[in-house]
């Protein structure tokens, strides 16, 4: 299978209507084969067989068998696949695609309502099919990178794979005084381990971007709380920044910082989307450039894309650092990707070296 050939999809959802409807949607795209469609997940794996299936859109709620019982059967049955969760925006129904996301499932879309207006409903449409399409090209093109140990003393680094095609900058990062970090498509399970990973990680204040809407970040927050075993909070504006607190951007708006009184504060705002995004990396990375200048680490996790590319540029023109996620272990290396090929990283590392690195970073501020 070749990266012409077109992306085999199966859709299953409840309702014939709806899946008639995104059918036509995704087979509208040259680019997307609408193999089956289906009414629920037990139909779903018995599609399985008779075709070469890259990507399941799954709903959750549906008789017979739900999308949250059939993802695990899926992905057993056919580990490389890519399932997208779709549901409709409620707090149940976040709570279970965050779920589905730590089962296996690579990403989730939010159905428009029936109140919502056209805009919403082609929105809808084109995030998932960009989402099919840069899940299922990342699957078939992914290269697999030899690991190699982390340096005694954190520096410019990429992995051997990489490093022909990426230009790090030679410049020595200082010890941080807050960290920035950016995700989308696979950023949630990335979030949880990379948190995981930093136990030891001195108290700085972290900001979060991960592309999400309403209800999903808050329900994220408390996720990423208990897995850092640190305070992890749904931002809202005109927050003092706390060190060793974690400050998650809310679905719908833009987390920047400003100074207010000699003082780091949150600042929100529902301005314009960016890169189609709202909240965006791009605002919170050149908020806190000129806030903490070189005292900045940024961080670019998996996710489709470019933001966080511009916002980076900014960080490193105001004397901070940026590190990115390797190809091999995003789920997406796009927004990574552009920053790392833009020559703005000091260190492109594995997802489960990242936060070693930056504990290594921090410590120097707390020695």
């Amino acid at each position: 299978m070749t990266l012409a050939d077109p992306f085999r999809v199966v859709v299953v959802d409840e309702t014939a209507v709806v899946r008639d409807l995104l059918s036509v949607a995704l087979e509208a795209d040259p680019e997307i084969s609408v193999v089956a469609s289906v009414a629920n997940g037990d139909a779903a794996l018995g599609t399985l067989s008779s075709a070469d299936i890259e990507a399941v859109v799954l709903d959750i709620e549906m008789p017979v068998m739900d999308g949250l019982t059939s993802l695990p059967l899926l992905i057993e049955a056919r580990p490389e696949i890519q399932v997208i969760m779709t549901s409709t925006l409620t707090r149940e129904n976040a709570d279970i695609s965050l779920w589905a996301l730590g089962l296996g499932a690579a990403d989730h879309v939010t159905k428009p309502s029936a109140r919502d207006d056209g805009q919403t409903a082609a929105a809808f449409k084109r995030d998932l099919k960009d989402k099919i399409k840069a899940l299922c090209a990342a699957k078939r093109a992914r290269k697999t990178c030899r690991p190699t140990d982390l340096p005694a003393e954190p520096g410019p680094v990429a992995r051997p794979a990489l490093a022909q095609s990426i230009r790090l900058r030679d410049t020595s990062i200082r010890a941080p005084e807050a960290i920035a970090i950016a995700s989308s498509t696979g950023g949630p399970q990335a979030l949880l381990r990379l948190f995981r990973s930093m136990p030891d990680c001195p108290s700085l204040p972290i900001l979060v971007t991960q592309h999400m809407p309403a209800c999903f970040t808050a329900l994220l927050a408390d996720h990423i709380g208990q897995a850092a075993g640190r305070p992890c909070l749904e931002a809202q504006d005109g927050q003092l920044l706390q060190a060793g607190t974690i400050y998650v951007a809310p679905g719908g708006y833009h987390m920047e910082i400003a100074r207010h009184d000699g003082q780091a504060v949150t600042r929100l705002n529902d301005g314009p989307q960016e890169h189609f995004c709202r909240p965006a990396a791009d605002p919170m990375f050149r908020s806190l450039a000129k806030v903490y200048g070189d005292g900045l680490l940024a961080v670019v996790l998996t996710g489709m894309g470019v933001d966080g590319r511009l916002g980076a540029a900014a960080v490193t023109a105001a004397g901070g650092s940026v590190i990115a996620q390797d190809e091999a272990s995003s789920v997406v290396w796009g927004m990574p990707g552009a920053v790392a090929r833009d020559g703005l990283c000091a260190a492109v590392l594995p997802l489960d070296e990242i936060g070693p690195y930056i504990t290594q970073l921090a410590m120097r501020s707390a020695a």
